[in-house]
């Protein structure tokens, strides 16, 4: 995707653009073309020219396009404005570490997140489709595959505190046949981002058991516990804290810790997960399992499931290059910038509190480097790949999941649409460009 190609083409007047008419300054290449005015490409092209100084340490460079990124960037101004204001702080983020020096910009304080409420957590995913898209994707497909199954197990992971499960819930308790018995399985830890909640996972489950209750499906929740992770007793772990645990977790991902049992049919829900996996190749493992995220591929499949969703963000971010992460993630983000501009004022506190979260993702894309950077996203079809590559089939969305899919995208800006992928994949896009996918998968012997 082209940056000229956005729905917003705003150009931003320089405020002092004769400071760099002279033949010594070091910014005149970076501008040149954009005629006394920054569109997208000019930002784009502009934090390039900084993640080049950073990467040769270039302090002074650094200072220079950070004081044309500060005055272009804006908290409440349009899409291309606002975007550049996180790109700003993540940019100042790591030149404190890159090349220490007394930097004042006004990207480099931090905004505090606060813990949601279920409630306000409710509206939140509600406000673009980015993750009820693969809610009610997953929700059809799983509800297809459990087809004729009186007991069903689901490992959900996920990032959203189990906001999916509702929807899944009232729809077994109109099943023809009667609802199965549900059991809901959730890790004790998560990836440190947002959204953040203010109750545990325990209390979730309370919620779900209520809920559940109330539309006669008999329900379990559980929570997969790991002593190691010594955040499990905070309800929301510290900003500066990158440590998963992850490779604890995945020794918890057993038979018997997880109770399967023989007669559930088995689904592994992974929505917006598979990235905080590490993909870093470690010294000691198998070829096949030479990554985290191999190893968990692996493990789940040895499950057995009957049905395995994988949903993400469609972007690569993975790059070890900071230029080559900073050009993806400055032609990928544009999107929920741009859609929120459609409905909500400039000064929207909750078009704010949305962007924020984004910025968080910003943040340690740019601004973090190995084990710390823990936003490794990889495009469908890497993913595609990679499920393949552990032994997994894709299988069709059927033609209802399409069409709950597209209802549900009816509810919301024009501009949302829905196309289909190699491997049965469904794409969420915006005006045409690819946003987050979702996909289906069984065990390859399986397969009939």
């Amino acid at each position: 995707m082209k940056t000229e190609l956005r729905g917003n083409t705003t150009s931003i007047s320089l405020q002092n653009p004769s400071l760099f008419n002279t033949p010594q300054s070091s910014l005149s290449g970076a501008l040149k073309g954009c005629l006394g005015s920054l569109d997208g490409a000019c930002i784009e092209k502009l934090l390039l020219h900084c993640a080049s100084a950073l990467e040769h340490n270039d302090g002074t460079l650094v200072q220079q396009v950070m004081w044309v990124l500060n005055n272009v960037a804006s908290l409440v101004g349009d899409p291309n404005q606002r975007l550049t204001s996180w790109f700003l702080r993540a940019l100042v983020s790591r030149a404190s570490k890159v090349c220490p020096t007394a930097m004042d910009f006004d990207g480099s304080s931090r905004i505090q997140r606060r813990q949601m409420s279920v409630t306000e957590l409710a509206v939140y995913v509600d406000l673009i489709p980015w993750h009820r898209f693969g809610f009610c994707a997953s929700n059809s497909a799983i509800f297809k595959a459990i087809e004729g199954h009186s007991k069903v197990h689901i490992l959900d992971f996920s990032i959203t505190h189990c906001m999916q499960w509702p929807t899944l819930i009232d729809a077994l308790a109109k099943r023809p046949e009667g609802p199965p018995s549900l059991r809901i399985t959730v890790p004790s830890c998560r990836p440190p981002v947002p959204p953040f909640l203010n109750v545990s996972c325990e209390e979730v489950g309370l919620r779900l058991s209520n809920f559940a209750k109330f539309r006669d499906v008999p329900f379990e929740f559980n929570v997969i516990d790991d002593p190691s992770y010594l955040a499990s007793t905070e309800i929301m772990p510290k900003e500066s804290s990158h440590d998963f645990h992850f490779e604890s977790l995945l020794n918890h991902l057993t038979p018997s810790v997880l109770n399967l049992r023989d007669d559930e049919a088995l689904v592994i829900n992974c929505q917006n997960w598979l990235r905080y996996l590490s993909n870093i190749e470690q010294k000691g493992r198998s070829v096949q399992d030479s990554s985290l995220r191999d190893a968990f591929l692996r493990t789940v499949k040895a499950f057995n499931p009957c049905i395995v969703i994988v949903v993400d963000e469609d972007s690569d971010l993975s790059a070890p290059s900071l230029s080559s992460r900073i050009a993806t993630c400055f032609n990928y983000l544009w999107i929920p910038f741009d859609a929120l501009e459609t409905f909500l004022p400039k000064d929207s506190s909750q078009r704010i509190e949305y962007e924020s979260d984004i910025g968080h993702k910003i943040e340690n894309i740019i601004s973090f480097e190995g084990l710390q950077r823990i936003e490794r996203l990889e495009p469908g079809i890497k993913v595609s790949e990679r499920m393949k590559n552990a032994g997994f089939l894709s299988v069709p969305f059927c033609e209802d999941t399409i069409g709950e899919v597209r209802s549900l995208l009816e509810e919301h800006a024009s501009g949302w649409g829905m196309k289909r992928e190699e491997d049965h994949m469904l794409m969420l896009t915006w005006k045409g460009h690819n946003s987050v996918f979702a996909t289906a998968w069984v065990p390859s012997d399986l397969q009939d």
